[in-house]
């Protein structure tokens, strides 16, 4: 049996405006992992993500870069009671 875990990570940083849900959806359908990325009023962003363990360890490390004109200060990552989404989606 695979473990499965979710989390919700807090993304800090210029990380709206700069394609940083989109990637993320792409980074998390490489991996398989369910969930969403959406902005927050304050200028971060929220990315719940659901899947194997080892796949959401990938997918936070690359949150913690996040795409190219990105500029990540920070990412606070908890884990959060087993939820099944049907997919990845920017909200």
């Amino acid at each position: 049996m695979v473990d499965k875990i979710c989390v919700q990570c807090i993304v800090s940083g210029k990380v709206q405006g700069v394609w940083y849900r989109a990637n993320a959806k792409k980074e998390a359908e490489k991996l398989g992992i369910t969930g969403y990325a959406k902005n927050l009023p304050d200028g971060r962003v929220e990315v719940v993500a659901c899947g194997e363990k080892e796949k959401i360890a990938i997918l936070c490390e690359w949150l913690r870069k996040g795409p190219e004109r990105a500029e990540v200060t920070d990412v606070s990552i908890n884990q959060i009671p087993l939820y099944s989404y049907t997919r990845f989606e920017v909200i």
